[in-house]
């Protein structure tokens, strides 16, 4: 095997071991030693890859972020062009994603608030996330309006699903997932008023 397939074998190997003691331990539980550990690698290894610790929780959340992406994707795709389908796909394969792996949820939604470089990439993937949200609810370019409504859509699912399995919020997974796609629903409603209440306001060029 060629030496550069062989250090990303190894990194695939550390990013596996990153997502089971975040999404197990947490920030706290984490260290290189552990990481190593869990890989079964030499310490020197984690350094072909990695500059420090750092490094790697944020690499770890970012590939938990591109699954998720990918499989709301390919949720949507599945799903056709209704608006209402598509927004019930975003959330049921959401809901899916963090349901079938209580690990992701951990690094997607808990680790991140209190390390500095990974709060910056939550709300970086945060806003990202909501764009995506504002132009499926607005079916065009999101207006601020827009982007309000689905900033706050995405700050409240995250918490719905932090607490839903925590089990600080009793229903089945179908029942959250028809409660939330109702408050997506409702909300981008609420955009769209918003959004037309400011075009009415604005001022008209002659």
């Amino acid at each position: 095997m060629p030496a550069a397939d062989r250090a990303a074998g190894r990194r695939a190997l550390l990013l596996d071991a990153g997502l089971q003691l975040l999404g197990t331990q947490g920030l706290a539980g984490t260290t290189v030693r552990g990481l190593c550990a869990e890989a079964q690698l030499n310490a020197r290894y984690f350094y072909e890859s990695f500059p420090d610790l750092d490094s790697l929780v944020v690499a770890v959340f970012d590939r938990v972020v591109a699954d998720l992406r990918e499989a709301v994707d390919a949720a949507v795709a599945a799903a056709g062009p209704d608006p209402v389908a598509r927004i019930r796909a975003t959330v049921a394969s959401t809901a899916e994603f963090v349901d079938s792996d209580r690990r992701r949820a951990r690094v997607l939604y808990v680790e991140g608030r209190g390390h500095e470089r990974l709060q910056r990439r939550r709300a970086e993937s945060s806003s990202l996330i909501a764009g995506l949200v504002a132009a499926e609810a607005a079916g065009r370019e999101p207006g601020a309006a827009h982007r309000i409504v689905a900033a706050f859509l995405v700050g409240g699912f995250s918490e719905l699903l932090t607490r839903w399995l925590d089990g600080d919020i009793p229903v089945d997974r179908d029942q959250l997932v028809h409660a939330a796609t109702e408050l997506f629903l409702a909300l981008g409603r609420a955009g769209g008023r918003l959004a037309d209440a400011a075009a009415a306001a604005a001022p008209t060029r002659r």
